[in-house]
């Protein structure tokens, strides 16, 4: 049996399931949350893993969150500091600088990443440090907003930061590619007062700056220093200096440094080329440019498709088709594939040298290669087929045109009109010209010329000054060969004085005289026995700076084909004697122009004789003896 409990421990049990026990009271203190927390943009786990991926950064987990909200959000701010809030952490200048640096992966960066700048700024206890600026002005730039990056510029200065030489280098690049020379040229002198030793890189960026500011001679200096110093130049520091030359239009002085490459040991790339070629060709020099593709050939360069396409187009443009379809089959044997720029200026370069057929090939090739004419590569047929009398051909090819919906351009319509006016066709081509106003396809002066050029050869003088008039109202300004057409056809009518008038017109519009167009006044008024007014009106030219070179020629060359032999001879001495022209050039002049007009008898007498280059004594006077000699004795 169980041993009973002894009363004292019997009483304590049934008091204590008889009266129940009071509740007891906790009370909670309320306690303060935890500060934010300082959040970096990369996550330091040099405790737990190995030494060997301890330079392997790992991204922090809070790096695509934040980047999430400036993706989805546009007001991103609020969602910002709410987020924060909520995970209690504040984003630093590491982090900040972190996600300024990939904003360009995010829409209208430029934008973005200022606003991102300024909500970074407002947190507590934060200050934005050197590379938040950097990268912020790296943004700016390359998104061309200047006003701002000058804003941003005048805090960072005002900020008194320490340079250090990757924020130097980024700023150098960032304002020479920008060309703010002044910003540029601050960072430089506080990256030296920093005692910062620039490197390659850096020279580099300052000349690339320095050369999109136009500051060439700078740049020039910066080259010597480098030349001279332990920073030796590189290719990429003479393709600048190359590049800066090209860009101020002296080539000469580009094509000196790219020679003085070679002595300093520097190999010439393919950018050394390209931009060398490129110039050339911007200055109608394609023999240079032919040249330096030779050049890159040679030395086994690696020759980009551009320089295919620019010595193509540069011998095309001088006519050498052949040379040209050499050089193309190099291209295309070298892998490049040609465009339709490249096909369209050798099809033009066989046309205009007559060999139609095989522009006619080279245009079934290209269309066989899968590639699409445009509307230039037709004008470039029709234009060819007009020029080659192969009329009806250009015509089947414009109406080809006109149902395939290509767009029928000023070009097809002017070879058309030029074409059919050529011919003799003039009502066609008026017909096709006021076909172009009711299908909205502008007129240029080209259009109108050809126009002008029909009438006139066909005698209809006056419906080509109309069309003159109207040219001028419809607000198509002329040109000096608009001019040089109604001058000829009016002379050769007879009407000088309406000649004339033109002429004074074609001066009050400031438009330049060319030896054409002064040719076909003087041609008039030589005819006319006007010899004197021609001299009047050529010696006017030589104040506006207007130098004929072949004026007195042309003039000499009419009269004497004219029959006007003592006129020429007349406006010879009066060249010597004003010391325009050299006695032996004049006379050569004279000779030719007998010869040509038929005179053969008058020619040899003035070539077995003394006038012009020889001199009579009277008494003790010398005197050359005067070409009117020639019809007087």
């Amino acid at each position: 049996m169980r041993k009973a409990l002894s009363k004292p421990y019997s009483t304590a049990i049934a008091a204590v399931f008889r009266t129940p026990t009071p509740p007891v009271k906790f009370s909670f203190s309320s306690t303060p949350l935890p500060p934010p927390e300082w959040v970096q943009p990369f996550t330091d786990l040099s405790d737990v893993i190995s030494a060997a991926a301890k330079s392997d950064r790992q991204t922090s987990p809070w790096v695509p969150k934040v980047h999430h909200l400036l993706l989805q959000n546009t007001n991103f701010e609020q969602d910002l500091s709410l987020f924060c809030d909520k995970y209690l952490i504040r984003l630093p200048p590491n982090f900040t600088a972190h996600i300024l640096k990939s904003s360009g992966q995010i829409p209208n960066p430029a934008e973005t990443a200022l606003r991102f700048f300024n909500w970074a700024g407002k947190q507590r206890g934060y200050t934005h440090n050197l590379e938040c600026f950097v990268q912020l002005i790296e943004i700016l730039c390359l998104e061309s907003d200047f006003a701002r990056v000058r804003s941003i510029f005048g805090e960072l200065k005002s900020k008194g930061f320490v340079m250090n030489s990757t924020a130097a280098n980024s700023l150098i690049r960032s304002f020479g590619n920008g060309g703010m020379v002044e910003e540029l040229l601050w960072v430089w002198k506080r990256m030296k007062d920093s005692g910062i030793e620039p490197t390659l890189y850096t020279y580099n960026f300052l000349m690339n700056g320095l050369v999109n500011c136009m500051y060439i001679e700078s740049a020039e200096r910066v080259l010597e220093v480098m030349e001279k110093g332990k920073v030796k130049p590189d290719v990429v520091t003479y393709n600048t200096m190359i590049k800066g030359y090209c860009k101020s239009g002296n080539v000469r002085k580009a094509m000196d440094e790219f020679e003085a490459m070679e002595v300093k040991n520097v190999v010439p790339d393919k950018i050394t080329f390209l931009t060398l070629m490129q110039a050339c060709y911007a200055e109608g020099d394609y023999h240079l440019c032919l040249r330096l593709y030779n050049e890159m050939r040679d030395k086994r360069v690696e020759i980009p498709p551009h320089a295919y396409t620019l010595v193509i187009g540069g011998l095309c443009k001088e006519g050498k088709a052949m040379e040209a379809h050499a050089v193309f089959e190099s291209m295309v044997g070298a892998g490049c594939e040609a465009n339709v720029a490249v096909y369209t200026a050798l099809i033009d370069a066989n046309a205009k040298n007559g060999s139609l057929d095989v522009a006619m090939e080279l245009f079934r090739r290209m269309q066989g290669e899968g590639l699409v004419a445009d509307e230039v590569t037709y004008g470039v047929i029709v234009n060819g087929l007009c020029k080659n009398g192969r009329l009806e051909e250009a015509m089947e090819w414009f109406e080809y045109c006109k149902g395939e919906n290509v767009a029928v351009n000023g070009v097809l319509y002017s070879s058309l009109i030029d074409g059919l006016g050529k011919a003799g066709r003039v009502e066609e081509a008026g017909r096709l010209f006021e076909e172009m106003a009711r299908r909205g396809c502008p007129r240029d002066s080209y259009c109108y010329n050809a126009l002008v050029d029909a009438l006139v050869k066909d005698g209809r003088v006056d419906e080509a000054v109309a069309l003159f008039e109207r040219m001028e109202e419809e607000g198509c300004d002329p040109t000096v060969y608009t001019f040089t057409i109604l001058i000829d056809g009016l002379f050769k009518q007879r009407r000088n004085e309406e000649g004339l008038r033109v002429w004074d017109a074609m001066i009050e519009k400031g438009i330049t005289p060319t030896a054409a167009s002064f040719r076909a006044l003087a041609t008039g008024l030589c005819r006319s026995g006007k010899v004197a007014r021609a001299c009047k009106i050529l010696d006017e030219l030589a104040p506006m700076g207007v130098v004929l070179d072949t004026a007195f020629e042309d003039m000499i060359n009419v009269l004497c084909k004219a029959g006007r032999v003592a006129e020429a001879c007349k406006l010879a001495d009066g060249v010597v004697d004003r010391g325009r022209e050299i006695p032996g050039r004049v006379r050569t002049v004279m000779i030719n122009a007998l010869r040509k007009a038929g005179n053969a008898d008058l020619a040899m007498k003035l070539m077995h004789s003394k006038i012009g280059i020889g001199y009579d004594r009277v008494k003790s006077v010398k005197k050359r003896v005067k070409f009117r000699n020639l019809v007087e004795r």
